[in-house]
């Protein structure tokens, strides 16, 4: 299995969320972790960015966002909302670990 983790340039949670995945990871040498980062909107079309971070799982977005459009852009998860409401910037530990066994 490929993970991807697509980013723009000083995104704040790619570095929180790639530290999630290497350690959700650890011990499993049948999946490879990679980073992109993106800096054109050309390219953001190209490969299906909906924002910073992106997760895509052998090329496939785990957490579809339908009416976002492709571009350069900060990302929430709005399926991983607290109860306040409040969609974070990347899906939660356990919700990344269900993706990993889901895929794998």
């Amino acid at each position: 299995m490929n993970v991807t983790v697509l980013y723009i340039e000083d995104c704040p949670n790619v570095g929180p969320l790639v530290s999630e995945l290497q350690e959700l990871l650890v011990d499993r040498s049948d999946v490879t972790l990679t980073t992109t980062l993106v800096s054109s909107e050309s390219e953001a079309a190209r490969l299906g960015f909906h924002g910073s971070p992106t997760i895509l799982v052998d090329g496939r977005d785990p957490f579809p966002v339908p009416a976002e459009a492709a571009g350069l852009s900060c990302r929430r998860y709005p399926c991983c909302s607290d109860a306040a409401g409040q969609a974070p910037g990347f899906p939660s530990r356990d919700k990344l670990a269900r993706m990993l066994q889901v895929s794998g």
